[in-house]
């Protein structure tokens, strides 16, 4: 929709929470230097704070958001595999496939494996910094914020608040939306959400339409990462699994505990997932860094 049609076709809530729960999301386009990306800035205790103000869809893009996953990890061979996965268009895709073989060998050593080369969840949206005391030269400019699931609950919790006297908000509407307070504290080592959160519901830039106009015009075209020309194929994934893994593995199906050792795998270190492949990452700038590693392969 135009601009002029925004403010009385706003998206509901309720379409927004349905959409979160039933869309299979999108992919990414790999750019590391894309300056169309905002990623916060932390000091040197891992410590950062910036206010955003989601943004709404653009004409022709059903929800504010796309979701996608991808793979990063590193093979027995010393090559790294960073590509998004085929799951995000609905498709299959090879690292699940052999997630799954791993996983149903019962053997926890496996499991493991299958941990460690598990999907990672990712969220794109459009977003306007209005605070970046890092980065000052951001403030008033739109945008492409990627995070995970952690601060994705935060909007679904918007949305739809736990307690009676909470109302709903829409944190990506012009005037019935919040500014997000974006808090990152280093915890035992990782980047930490937990203290962001929505203030109070106001209308941006007290609903000068002029001034959201503008906004509005620098929103960029999120259909890139949902666009399947975008993504490797499944035989072109396959290669790239076997050149990390080891020919032998792809086509021979998951490795045995004897093939590992002779590959001198060591084993990763154990971690708790809710499932083998849906723990989320929030670390864009080391998946960054690994993507780099790959690249250089």
């Amino acid at each position: 929709m135009s601009f002029a049609n925004l403010k009385t076709n706003r998206d509901s809530i309720s379409k927004l929470i349905q959409a979160a729960e039933a869309t299979g999301g999108g992919g990414e386009k790999k750019s590391y230097t894309d300056e169309r990306i905002w990623k916060p800035t932390v000091d040197k205790a891992g410590n950062g704070y910036a206010v955003l103000r989601f943004l709404p869809a653009m004409e022709g893009q059903e929800l504010p958001w796309v979701r996608y996953w991808d793979h990063g990890f590193k093979g027995p061979t010393g090559l790294w595999y960073i590509e998004n996965s085929l799951t995000s268009i609905g498709q299959p895709d090879p690292v699940g496939e052999l997630n799954s073989r791993l996983w149903n060998t019962g053997n926890e050593a496996d499991k493991d494996r299958a941990r460690d080369q598990k999907r990672r969840l990712h969220y794109v949206v459009n977003a306007l910094v209005l605070q970046d005391p890092s980065a000052p030269q951001n403030e008033g400019k739109v945008f492409i914020y990627k995070f995970g699931k952690k601060i994705f609950d935060k909007i679904m919790d918007s949305m739809q608040p736990e307690f009676a006297d909470e109302k709903a908000v829409n944190p990506f509407d012009f005037w019935e939306g919040a500014e997000f307070k974006l808090k990152i504290r280093n915890v035992e080592g990782y980047r930490n959400y937990d203290k962001s959160e929505f203030g109070g519901t106001s209308s941006l830039y007290d609903g000068d339409d002029t001034k959201l106009e503008a906004v509005y015009n620098q929103l960029h075209d999120l259909s890139e990462f949902s666009d399947p020309k975008n993504y490797k194929t499944y035989d072109e994934l396959k290669l790239k699994l076997a050149k990390v893994l080891g020919e032998d593995v792809v086509n021979s199906g998951a490795p045995t505990m004897a093939q590992t050792a002779q590959m001198n795998e060591p084993a990763p270190a154990p971690i708790t997932p809710t499932t083998a492949e849906d723990i989320p990452s929030e670390d864009d700038d080391t998946m960054s860094y690994f993507a780099r590693l790959a690249n250089e392969d």
